[in-house]
């Protein structure tokens, strides 16, 4: 598997998922240091798993509580993303963006925060799908993607605009 034709999307069911929620605000975005699981090392957005019954609202502000001691505000859905690795773990992620948070966000054994100016955001040390959804995130353009991963690295990709042809 190389690409993401050898994939059938439309019988494709994600083993996991997930969610994750970027606080935007002044110029800036929070982002952590993953300190365990996967991407442990690599800089992303609070988030994780969803859990039996809940919303994927619900799991992306708890897990932002969880990981940085923060409550988001104005949280929007921003997009879907779906990871297919070729070991066969196969994620489904909902990504939230807040326009705010209550409280300073403080380093746990999860992740170290770290805020980053939106025009200087560490691309280099993120997984590499990033750098193709996270600028329509933070420009308010809904988005979807598919990505395909063998380990660390990006086998093939496509992002697509909902509603656009």
């Amino acid at each position: 598997m190389k690409t993401l034709g050898e994939i059938d999307w439309s019988t494709w069911r994600p083993r996991q998922r997930a969610t994750l929620l970027f606080v935007v605000r002044d110029g800036r975005i929070l982002l952590i240091r993953k300190k365990k699981g996967l991407g442990a090392g690599k800089i992303n957005g609070p988030g994780g798993r969803i859990e039996p019954g809940e919303k994927p609202l619900q799991a992306a502000v708890r897990e932002v509580e969880e990981e940085l001691r923060v409550t988001p505000r104005g949280v929007t859905a921003c997009g879907e993303l779906r990871f297919q690795f070729v070991d066969g773990l196969s994620l489904h992620v909902n990504v939230f963006k807040a326009a705010g948070c209550d409280g300073e966000p403080r380093e746990t054994s999860e992740a170290a925060p770290l805020w980053a100016r939106v025009d200087a955001i560490p691309y280099e040390r993120m997984w590499q799908d990033d750098p193709h959804w996270l600028p329509l995130m933070l420009g308010g353009v809904p988005f979807e993607g598919r990505f395909l991963f063998d380990g660390d690295t990006l086998l093939d990709f496509a992002v697509t605009r909902p509603g656009r042809s």
